[in-house]
């Protein structure tokens, strides 16, 4: 069976960036997508179109074809009230290379690093750690197979299924998932909660 559209393909590879191994997933533990639906680069799926279980891989994506140039307008100034929980700052989150969840204008949960913690305001980086990066892949086909009708309606691990279960309050979110309301906007990431902000910002800490 060929790899295809709305086939379900395991992977195992090794992702080298500037001569060291970013990333990786062994036999034992392959990566799994249903081909065709966006889940994983462009440029990747397409690599391994028509390749069977057994064949082996390798490619490389340029920046462009990866995860885009490092845009310096991704550098934002975030006031520090974005990090209040019942009016106070949480200071343990602005860490320099932390990574917390926040809320973009469009309302989507996109991942900040901690830059620099001023007196009023935190610069974060809103650029996706491989943006600007040459990603070198080598791998294996491990497996493909039909999805079902259920993985095309629910997705692979039920990433397509509606969140729910997630309520704000004074502090903070609590429930499953990434959730929208009227009254505000939270998100639950892990085992963090986030309040989002009229600025835009997502305030995120553990209970």
């Amino acid at each position: 069976m060929n790899v295809a559209k709305n086939k379900v393909v395991a992977v195992s590879y090794e992702l080298e960036v500037e001569g060291k191994t970013a990333d990786r997933a062994g036999s034992d533990a392959p990566l799994e997508y249903i081909h065709g639906t966006g889940m994983l680069l462009p440029k990747f799926e397409a690599s391994l179109e028509g390749k069977q279980a057994g064949d082996s891989f390798e490619f490389t994506l340029s920046p462009e074809e990866g995860y885009g140039n490092y845009d310096e307008a991704y550098l934002v100034d975030v006031p520090k009230s974005a990090f209040e929980i019942d009016g106070k700052v949480r200071e343990d989150l602005l860490v320099k290379g932390y990574t917390i969840p926040m809320f973009n204008s469009e309302g989507q949960v996109v991942q900040g690093v901690v830059v620099e913690v001023g007196t009023d305001s935190v610069k974060m980086d809103f650029n996706h750690p491989m943006a600007g990066k040459t990603l070198h892949f080598t791998g294996k086909v491990e497996a493909v197979r039909d999805a079902t009708d259920k993985e095309l309606l629910e997705g692979l691990h039920g990433e397509y299924l509606p969140k729910e279960g997630c309520h704000c309050g004074k502090g903070g979110c609590h429930g499953e998932g990434n959730c929208s309301h009227e009254d505000g906007d939270c998100c639950s990431h892990g085992d963090e909660d986030c309040c989002s902000h009229g600025d835009g910002g997502c305030c995120c800490g553990k209970d």
